[in-house]
């Protein structure tokens, strides 16, 4: 059985894409802490009221 450049692309795309996943879920409660942080300082987006 031969393995095609294309098989193995495809399974190191798998592998990258699972790794990212499992550190975005891994650090999605520190993520939701910063925004939080950054809308009571006023850095958020929609924090600012209309000039």
């Amino acid at each position: 059985m031969r393995i095609t450049a294309k098989q193995v692309l495809t399974a190191q795309a798998v592998v990258v894409g699972g790794l990212a996943l499992v550190v975005l879920v891994r650090e999605m409660p520190g993520i939701v802490r910063e925004i939080r942080i950054w809308r009571m300082v006023g850095l958020g987006t929609g924090s600012r009221p209309p000039r």
